[in-house]
């Protein structure tokens, strides 16, 4: 499984919390080499396939315990679903999003501890690494 994380630059915690992805088919086999931009796809794709799975599980009425209405009281929302959500995510356009991104220098790549800075350049899985992807912070005023 390969690890991934998002930081943002100057803050302590991270975005998001860390989750894995099955290393891809393409690296998995043979000599583990695909290119960065095949991999951000792929990545992007899971994503935006995991984000369509949580849209329709938020569409059923849930009934929630005890615990659940606590610790969403103590979030400041308490969600029991049943939303008509009609946001529709266009894959493509969320990978060209992302590559696009990546080219503006709107985040840093970082794969087992070394930054990757091209697109085209094969990049080497292993079943333990870890990806970071690094927002940067525009300075204002510049």
């Amino acid at each position: 499984m390969l690890t991934i994380e998002a930081r943002a630059l100057g803050r302590k915690k991270p975005l998001v919390p860390e989750w894995s992805v099955p290393v891809p088919p393409a690296a998995a086999g043979g000599d583990g080499a695909l290119t960065l931009r095949e991999l951000i796809a792929g990545i992007v794709r899971q994503e935006v396939q995991a984000f369509r799975g949580r849209q329709e599980a938020r569409r059923f009425l849930r009934v929630l315990s005890p615990e659940e209405i606590e610790e969403g009281a103590a979030r400041g929302k308490v969600d029991m679903g049943g939303h008509d959500l009609q946001p529709e995510v266009d894959e493509e356009a969320a990978v060209a999003a992302a590559l696009q991104a990546f080219q503006d220098g709107l985040y840093l790549v970082i794969l087992d501890g070394e930054e990757q800075k091209e697109l085209e350049r094969p990049v080497r899985l292993r079943a333990e690494s870890r990806l970071t992807f690094l927002r940067l912070t525009l300075l204002a005023g510049g």
